[in-house]
């Protein structure tokens, strides 16, 4: 739901997957924020400008250099302050995506933040990157994965108490049966925490494996696999939505984005060469105990 007095505009709305997650999408030009407080988790991040918060009796700049996070129940008021603009995302994680983030990550209660302000830019590109994802909808594999990554690295950077996230395991032999996985049902609506349950990790550890192993995410790895399916099937002359659809990419528009990304061509153009001459183009994923 998008709200506007022409000043200040606003859009808030609930993920369609994850339970309890709510985000909203601010740019205000006079919007003040009284002190007041959520029940939920809140991560919020300025994309453009800036204000001033005042949280913990301290008063501090919130600027495009900087991460908000607020405890459930932390009192908070932000106001313009020197800014003429406030553009910034925010996500809220009440109960039933506290759950979901915790089960991602193997611990049974989330951290405490001593904090409201970090100067940490990974965490502010991947909260953007995972903001932005959610909002654009599309693939629910890869928005859980970066809400479980993001989360993840949040809480093992700044978080106090809580339950340990224990790390990624060595074992190459976990990677094999997860990636003999990705193959043989690359073309269902496969969930990452399934996979990870299918082989006894938590998502934050698949995650780390597929890192530590491969230089991939899970999400990444897997698209390298549908891609490979979509080339052979596309050389075969079977139909593009036929061969996004077969290949387990969420859509066609999907398989055009990843196409032209990854091959700096489109799934078109490769099809119409194919007809003339069958030349394999997709990268090879078969290592890493493929």
């Amino acid at each position: 739901m998008a709200k506007s007095d022409g000043r200040n505009i606003a859009r808030y709305w609930w993920d369609r997957h994850v339970p309890g997650l709510s985000l909203l999408s601010a740019d205000f030009t006079t919007h003040e924020y009284p002190p007041h407080s959520h029940e939920a988790f809140v991560v919020a991040v300025t994309e453009d400008g800036g204000s001033i918060i005042k949280s913990r009796g301290r008063i501090e700049e919130a600027g495009s250099s900087t991460l908000l996070v607020f405890n459930p129940a932390e009192p908070h008021a932000g106001w313009m302050g020197w800014s003429r603009r406030w553009r910034y995302r925010g996500l809220y994680l009440a109960d039933g995506a506290i759950e979901v983030v915790a089960r991602g990550l193997g611990i049974e209660r989330l951290p405490y933040f001593t904090e409201n302000r970090f100067a940490d830019r990974d965490l502010i590109r991947d909260f953007l990157a995972l903001h932005r994802a959610l909002e654009e909808g599309g693939d629910p594999f890869d928005q859980y994965q970066r809400l479980i990554e993001s989360f993840g690295r949040l809480f093992a950077r700044h978080g106090s108490g809580g339950g340990r996230i224990e790390p990624a395991p060595r074992e190459r032999d976990l990677l094999a049966r997860a990636v003999e996985l990705m193959r043989a049902r690359h073309g269902e609506r496969l969930r990452l925490a399934e996979l990870a349950d299918t082989i006894g990790l938590t998502t934050f550890q698949l995650i780390g494996l597929f890192r530590r192993a491969t230089g991939l995410t899970p999400h990444a790895y897997l698209t390298g696999l549908r891609l490979n399916v979509a080339c052979g099937r596309l050389s075969r002359g079977v139909p593009l939505a036929d061969a996004a659809a077969a290949s387990g990419f969420y859509d066609q528009s999907a398989l055009n984005r990843h196409f032209k990304r990854c091959f700096g061509i489109t799934p078109l153009q490769y099809a119409q060469a194919a007809r003339g001459r069958r030349a394999p183009l997709a990268r090879n994923f078969r290592q890493y105990g493929a």
